[in-house]
């Protein structure tokens, strides 16, 4: 596959996997997540590479989630929704390295996802984290919210999803979302440190250990393709819509007039 949306690079036993979309925010459409999925699949069972780590170009975003402009009720591409997040979110969790979250700025909506899934987030100081489903008319009723629960507790999920807030770093390391923050110059430092440690330990224990961590949870893998297919027949809807439409207008959307 020739990668057009992300960058793909190796180094002393780390893949490094960038979403080089800048220019919207490091959004992802349907050829994003396609590419995504294959070069996780490229570095996952490449024996040379120890760790994967997960970033988004340039500093203002990690990633935004889903490009809105490519958001016609459905996404551009295949799946449940147009976009294959089951797939690209079991990927993450079914190769059998670590994979680490590097973020400077927005990780929100389904960004924010990917650090939840993602085995370690390391943040810059300038990271900024939340979800904003409820404010455009989406949700992720899979690993998004229920494995997000297990995170940072129930409590603080719920939160998270209702009230669409923005959490810095520091809040996202006191609540469990985040391993680690550090000043931005020091991130590329601080995740390579991380990565070397990693690759001194036994590439077999700690994909037994990944597997064993993700059984507690694989149910879940159905809760999300269970509600993939009730999000498809939201976004069909004229509430859902608004979101999307009001979102490319700039206001504020009017949901409360489709309340039944």
């Amino acid at each position: 596959m020739t990668y057009e949306d992300i960058i793909y690079e190796v180094k002393d036993g780390v893949a490094t996997i960038t979403i080089n979309r800048p220019d919207r925010m490091n959004a992802f459409r349907g050829q994003t997540c396609e590419e995504l999925i294959h070069a996780f699949n490229k570095a996952g069972w490449d024996k040379s590479i120890g760790v994967i780590v997960l970033t988004g170009a340039g500093d203002r975003a990690f990633c935004t989630g889903g490009d809105q402009s490519a958001h016609e009720g459905q996404y551009d591409g295949r799946g449940t929704i147009g976009l294959p997040m089951e797939d690209l979110h079991s990927i993450i969790r079914d190769v059998p390295k670590p994979v680490i979250a590097k973020v400077r700025g927005f990780a929100v909506g389904g960004g924010n996802v990917l650090c939840t899934i993602c085995d370690f987030t390391i943040a810059g100081e300038s990271a900024q984290f939340g979800q904003v489903g409820p404010k455009v008319g989406s949700v992720d009723p899979g690993f998004g919210t229920a494995f997000l629960a297990r995170v940072v507790g129930e409590k603080k999920a719920r939160e998270i999803w209702y009230m669409c807030r923005r959490y810095k770093a520091a809040d996202a390391l006191a609540m469990g979302l985040v391993n680690a923050v550090v000043p931005d110059d020091q991130l590329d430092a601080e995740v390579d440190r991380w990565c070397a440690e990693i690759m001194e330990k036994s590439p077999t224990a700690i994909a037994i250990a990944k597997r064993s961590f993700n059984i507690d949870t694989e149910h879940q893998r159905g809760i999300a393709g269970l509600g993939m297919y009730a999000l498809s027949l939201y976004y069909d809807t004229d509430e859902s819509k608004e979101g999307g439409i009001a979102f490319k207008e700039k206001r504020k959307p009017n949901f409360r007039k489709f309340s039944k």
